[in-house]
Formats: structure tokens, C-alpha cells, sequence
């Protein structure tokens, strides 16, 4: 009998607080709630086990670090065994004494750990002091054969990127997950906040069209310090239609069906990788074309 093409992915959108137990509990158990709702493959928003830190330059979130593998790594490893689901898993990881990335594990639904991404692009902007905390990732962009299927995985600011998803997707993934970070700031008009909030989406979605692939986005929701964080969580199919679009405010568990065979369709129909032009993008490689 053919295999189904068709997957159910689980978004998990909370809230975080200071205390670093508390907020990998929470992500636990709405883990386990995805699970009980049907989902394969359970994506968790970026650096889930605590507050967004990067808003300040403070050498004492440096603490708040771990191994990778480590310990949060391991619960979410018997979680993953337990519960038979694939996990994306975005942690800040202590590499070495003074080094440090901002990266994402991912966990195969029988537990073993698949590896691991490490955000290539890094903010330095009001509010998001990335570049303090963060060096650049050397892993490349990455693809993960899970027990669902082949996923890409990149990181909050990647995903503004053109590049980083058609490099994944030119490397077989079959969907691309951007666990986030991101959000207002207090001050800012509602017509502002609505034009930032659709710039995000929408270059996302471009990223499902251009590559004929589903896109899955996990924000964090909640206050914190100056910071809205603006939730709206979404999925896309291969054409960027959305099937799911979460509130900017509360905690969701949500999860989607999404059709992998689609893929195939809209890009036969719409044959954009048949049409690149490899041979003219060498000055993509330049910084700017003087």
C-alpha cells in the first residue's frame, strides 16, 4: 500500500515567564497536547525556555545556555519516544566557554536526536541585541529525514531571507519550519503594527511559492518588558494559501494537515525550479554590485 503523503504538523504559540523550569514544563505539556490532537511533527516556537533576553545586553543571560545535547534536550528526546512525534526544539546553545548560538534541535519521533541548526542570520537592532549573544551559525542550512518526512528548519530572522529557503529547499526539504521570535513594541500605532505583522507573513509565504513548499511559522505570544510579541502563528501549503493563522494574543496548540504530494502539482504547473537560471546568479554572491 503507498504511503500517505500527508502530514499533521503541531504549532505550539505560549507565552514565557523568567522562571526557565516553568517555561520547559509548559512546553512539555503543550507538546503532549499537540500529540493527543493528532500531530506527527511539533514545532516549538525560537528559545521557548525562557523570557526573549536578547532586548537587553546583560553578560548574566549568558546563563542561561545549555549543551546541545543537554538536558532540555533529553527531556524532549524521551517526550519525542514516548509520544511517537517529531520535535523542533529552539534552544540557546553554550557551544564552548565564551561561544554561543542561537540554535534549534531536531528530534526524531523514536527519540534519537537528528542534529542540529544554528540560525544563520543575526539581528543587532532596538530590541533585539542578537549579535551580543550570538555567533553566526556554521552548521549550513540543513534538511532532517524524520519518520514524516524531510524538513527544513531555519530561525526568526532567516526567514526574512530569500536565500536560506531556497537553499534548504533545493536540498530536498518537503516543508519549511521557522520557529520566532518576534514582535511590537509598545509605542507603535496599530496601522504600523498591522503593516509589520503582514511584511512577515507575507515574505513567508513568498518563500512556499517561489519554492513550491508548505511553510510552518511558531511565534511566542505575551508581554514582555516593551516587547508585544505578535504570535500569529501560520501554516501555508506548497503555494502559500493559508490553512491556519493563530490570534496575536493567546497561547495556541494548533495543528494542520498538510498535503506533501502538492508539492509536486504546483511545481509542475508553476515550474519555477525548472526556469532558474543558474548560470546568471554569481553576482548574488557579492555584498552589493557597485
Amino acid at each position: 500500500m503507498e504511503k500517505s503523503r500527508k502530514v499533521k504538523v503541531g504549532l505550539v504559540q505560549m507565552s514565557c515567564t523568567k522562571d526557565k523550569a516553568a517555561n520547559i514544563d509548559k512546553a512539555l505539556a503543550k507538546t503532549r497536547e499537540a500529540a493527543a490532537k493528532g500531530a506527527e511533527i511539533v514545532c516549538l516556537q525560537e528559545l521557548f525556555s525562557s523570557l526573549y533576553f536578547c532586548d537587553v545586553e546583560d553578560y548574566e543571560n549568558f546563563k542561561l545556555a545549555e549543551p546541545i545535547p543537554g538536558d532540555t534536550t533529553f527531556k524532549f528526546q524521551a517526550l519525542a519516544k514516548e509520544l511517537g512525534v517529531v520535535i523542533i526544539c529552539s534552544l540557546f546553545e553554550k557551544r564552548a566557554e565564551g561561544l554561543y548560538h542561537n540554535t534549534t534541535a531536531v528530534i526524531d519521533a523514536d527519540g534519537s536526536y537528528l542534529g542540529k541548526y544554528r540560525k544563520n542570520h543575526i539581528p543587532d537592532d532596538p530590541g533585539y541585541y542578537e549579535k551580543f549573544y550570538f555567533t553566526p551559525g556554521d552548521t549550513g542550512y540543513q534538511v532532517f529525514k524524520t519518520k514524516f518526512g524531510t524538513i527544513g528548519v531555519l530561525i526568526c530572522w532567516d526567514q526574512w531571507y530569500p536565500e536560506g529557503a531556497r537553499i534548504t529547499s533545493l536540498m530536498g526539504a518537503e516543508m519549511l519550519f521557522f520557529p520566532t521570535a518576534i514582535g511590537w513594541a509598545n509605542h507603535q500605532t496599530a496601522e504600523v503594527n498591522q503593516d509589520q505583522y503582514n511584511a512577515w507573513q507575507i515574505v513567508q509565504r513568498s518563500h512556499a511559492v517561489a519554492n513550491g513548499v508548505p511553510v510552518i511559522s511558531v511565534n511566542r505570544t505575551g508581554v514582555e518588558g516593551d516587547m508585544i510579541f505578535w504570535g500569529g502563528s501560520f501554516v501555508t501549503n506548497a503555494q502559500g494559501k493559508l490553512l491556519y493563522q493563530a490570534s496575536h494574543d493567546k497561547e495556541e496548540v494548533h495543528v494542520a494537515e498538510i498535503d506533501k504530494e502538492q508539492s509536486d502539482y504546483y511545481r509542475t504547473h508553476w515550474p519555477f525550479l525548472r526556469d532558474r537560471r543558474i548560470e546568471t546568479y554569481e553576482p548574488i554572491l557579492k555584498r552589493f554590485i557597485d
